[in-house]
């Protein structure tokens, strides 16, 4: 591409990159670009920062430099300047069931915080921001709403299923595989033969845990391409998604298409829909209300519940079913789901998109440039449509009672109408939880409460994953409950009940309860109670102290002062009303 064929960058006031690039003054700033190989042609352009958390501590960023790579060539053939910088992530797998599991949520503010300082500090003109473990995604989206700067979201991809005794599985089987070695159920070989193959490669957990979750999500708020969810890891569709984002992040810069332009309290609905009917994780309820703060956008928690009532569920995938991302993908992807809802109306076919394109004109445009199938040429045993679907009402579930105030978090993936009642059996931690599961001294009837592990509690609100896959595995999914003020992984199944708020650390009731309360959950009535009265916990909190902080130095301590209540996204950022 010629240099006349490239976006003027010299004329367009707009571009704050011209601060360091234009003007005789600023040939420091220029020699200093000089030296990393750039030329007149790239000072002339607009910076296009590539924000890649590419890493060797988990399969889903070890091939993020080559996604980075096709979008970075593609924004300089566009006509931009891309420059890539790096930033961290945390592996919750690795780090699941351990103290290194409370730097996860922290890790997204780190992500959101780092992203924002390099845009500002080197003043770039826009974004691509890419993400592939679970706190990539709301971290890297975050950033992109703090900066309001025109980006893209570039997700990596999921990994593909592993196999064993010739059924697909993923690494949710190996959690709960523990478990059933743990019980007797599961041998040491069959064990050792699911670990070495439940992870073939690269890419993002497959089912529609917390990364593929998000990924879809981000299609829905407007903030990625309509379809660039899906496509595998290692799949040389994958590449072309990049190649896409690349050019889109030089469009949306000459367009002046900022997130501002196109995230609206619509936007969140639809994503709030999409997450439900898709079975989503209940970590999405924590990031889009994160996200909705950072942009301005009043959205509460009673909203996730309001919208699942109305939203059916209509594709069932891990860790309900048994189907994985790519399964979607081999469907037609995100835009399937997205289309059954708009036609149904339960999403808003007007609300923008990063193109420029609304959600139905996006639709329009896929079908005609791609070729969506049509519904009826569909058939696919885990995808449902509205009319008859998986469940009658979205995955989500808030739910609210003496016992969670400021409301609590389920992802449904059995029946609707659970209802259980139980004894409390109070642990401080979760490794005490894990202990008591894993010795067998669990008993049907239990509600597990794992407390002091919010997002100040803990600090950091450690995914459980471990103990919840423990109890399943044990043969427990459906008669014991679990409850926490911390969180689960979106690989978690069962009625396993998160982000109890208040939380213990701040004096929530559920820091108020005994051994042997009885507690009450009710799905259908969505409430969560002790049968302890006001008097009695009143009592209680006159004789509670508030537990010493868990740290006394360093980032954990700094962000467990910093932390706000999981109801309202856990943030750390107090965020910006905009008009």
């Amino acid at each position: 591409m010629s240099s006349d064929d490239r976006f003027d960058h010299g004329k367009d006031e707009r571009l704050q990159s011209r601060e360091v690039t234009e003007g005789a003054e600023k040939a420091p700033h220029r020699a200093m670009f000089r030296a990393m190989g750039f030329d007149d042609e790239d000072l002339s352009s607009p910076m296009i920062g590539v924000a890649n958390p590419a890493a060797d501590i988990t399969p889903c960023n070890v091939h993020l430099d080559d996604v980075a790579d096709s979008a970075l060539e593609s924004a300089d053939a566009a006509g931009g300047m891309p420059i890539e910088f790096g930033t961290i992530t945390i592996s919750d797998a690795i780090s699941m069931g351990t103290e290194g599991m409370k730097a996860s949520l922290i890790s997204r503010e780190l992500i959101a915080d780092s992203v924002e300082l390099v845009s500002f500090g080197e003043r770039m003109d826009g974004l691509v921001t890419i993400g592939g473990c679970d706190k990539n995604m709301p971290g890297m989206m975050m950033a992109a709403v703090r900066t309001d700067l025109p980006s893209v979201f570039l997700y990596g991809g999921s990994i593909m299923p592993g196999e064993h005794e010739g059924r697909d599985v993923t690494i949710v089987q190996v959690f709960e595989g523990v478990g059933a070695y743990g019980t007797g159920e599961m041998d040491a070989e069959e064990l050792d033969d699911l670990e070495r193959n439940a992870c073939p490669g690269a890419g993002s957990c497959g089912g529609m845990f917390t990364a593929n979750t998000m990924a879809s999500v981000s299609e829905a708020l407007g903030l990625a391409p309509l379809g660039s969810a899906s496509p595998p890891a290692e799949d040389e569709e994958r590449y072309d998604v990049a190649e896409r984002a690349g050019e889109l992040a030089v469009e949306v810069v000459e367009a002046d298409r900022r997130p501002s332009d196109i995230l609206t309290r619509e936007s969140f609905e639809n994503a709030i829909a999409l997450q439900t009917a898709i079975g989503g994780s209940t970590n999405g309820v924590l990031h889009l209300l994160a996200l909705a703060r950072e942009a301005g956008i009043d959205l509460e928690i009673e909203d996730f519940d309001e919208i699942s009532r109305r939203t059916p569920k209509i594709a069932d995938l891990q860790p309900g079913g048994s189907r994985v991302m790519n399964d979607l993908h081999e469907l037609g992807g995100v835009p399937i789901v997205i289309r059954r809802l708009l036609e149904a109306d339960l999403i808003h076919g007007d609300a923008m998109t990063v193109t420029g394109r609304t959600i139905a004109e996006e639709l329009e445009h896929l079908e005609t440039e791609r070729g969506l199938p049509d519904d009826e040429e569909i058939e696919a045993d885990f995808l449902y449509t509205v009319d008859e679907p998986k469940q009658a009402e979205g995955a989500i579930k808030i739910l609210t009672g003496n016992l969670a105030p400021g409301g609590a978090v389920l992802k449904a993936t059995g029946e609707d109408q659970f209802h259980h009642e139980g004894p409390a059996r109070i642990f401080e931690t979760e490794e005490e939880a894990m202990r008591y599961v894993q010795e067998g001294d669990i008993e049907s009837g239990d509600v597990i409460v794992i407390r002091n592990e919010g997002p100040q509690g803990g600090p950091g609100m450690r995914e459980m994953l471990g103990v919840t896959a423990a109890v399943v595995g044990a043969g427990h999914e459906d008669d014991v409950a679990l409850i926490t003020d911390g969180r689960f992984s979106g690989a978690t199944r069962g009625p396993m009940i998160g982000h109890v708020a208040p939380e213990a650390a701040v004096g929530g009731p559920i820091g108020l309860l005994e051994d042997g309360d009885e507690i009450t959950v009710d799905i259908p009535d969505r409430t969560l109670e002790v049968d302890a009265g006001d008097e009695e916990l009143e009592a209680r909190r006159e004789e509670w102290d508030r537990p010493d902080p868990a740290y006394d130095a360093g980032v954990l301590a700094k962000y467990g002062r910093d932390f706000d209540s999981a109801s309202n996204g856990a943030v750390t950022n107090p965020g910006v009303k905009r008009e």
